[in-house]
């Protein structure tokens, strides 16, 4: 036997290892809702509480990721766009952190500024996208979260404004380089933006493909991501 076929490749051990870690999670997430269900209010509504909530978002957010970007390695990541209703869609994505938002005292706000309510896209792929933006900004947000969606040309574009202090000058300077190694000061690797740009990408139409732009400023002066879908 070759040596090289007798073991797993070891990408397809980290998916699987992945794979069964996300659904250890979503048991302990499950577990801790039925948990505080039963507890006094008083005792609900503590700081920890919203750490707990952040960290399981965060945590489910990173496993998905991790999953998409091995489906996307090896070709296995179908996309499925669909005419869905914009303002619904945003609804959910907020009501998803709606309790994150609320231990962290941020006031979540949206707008759509174009005439046509639906958007073309994959609302999976799209949704895990501006699930781990969200949960990127609330961590960094002072009390003030606003997402956005209007139309540039012949795109729609999706955004998330915070009133933090903003992306690192060394993110935007490099941007197109999403995958730029451990920052020893935020822990950040990358990987989100990397993630969202290959989302991003899938998305094409008369051969413009989607991208995504990060930037500081905006209505809220802080971080402000864009998507942008053909």
């Amino acid at each position: 036997m070759n040596q090289d076929n007798q073991g797993l490749d070891f990408s397809t051990v980290i998916a699987s290892t992945v794979h069964d870690m996300k659904n250890s999670l979503a048991a302990l997430m499950q577990a801790h809702s039925q948990w505080l269900a039963r507890l006094p209010q008083a005792q609900c509504e503590g700081s920890e509480q919203g750490v707990m909530e952040h960290e399981f978002r965060h945590l489910n957010g990173m496993l998905v990721q991790m999953l998409g970007l091995y489906k996307l390695g090896v070709n296995q990541l179908p996309i499925c766009p669909d005419y869905h209703e914009l303002e619904d869609f945003i609804e959910a994505q907020l009501a998803a952190h709606q309790e994150v938002l609320k231990h962290r005292d941020i006031l979540a706000t949206w707008r759509i500024e174009i005439d046509n309510p639906l958007g073309f896209f994959d609302r999976e792929l799209v949704a895990s996208v501006i699930s781990n933006v969200l949960t990127n900004a609330i961590r960094y947000a002072g009390h003030a979260l606003l997402i956005g969606i209007e139309e540039e040309g012949e795109q729609l574009v999706i955004s998330v404004n915070d009133d933090g202090p903003g992306y690192p000058e060394r993110m935007l300077e490099r941007q197109q380089d999403y995958v730029q190694g451990i920052d020893a000061r935020t822990g950040s690797t990358g990987l989100g933006l990397y993630f969202a740009a290959r989302i991003a990408a899938l998305h094409e139409r008369d051969g413009v493909s989607g991208r995504i732009e990060i930037a500081n400023g905006g209505a809220l002066g802080g971080g402000l991501f864009r998507l942008y879908l053909p």
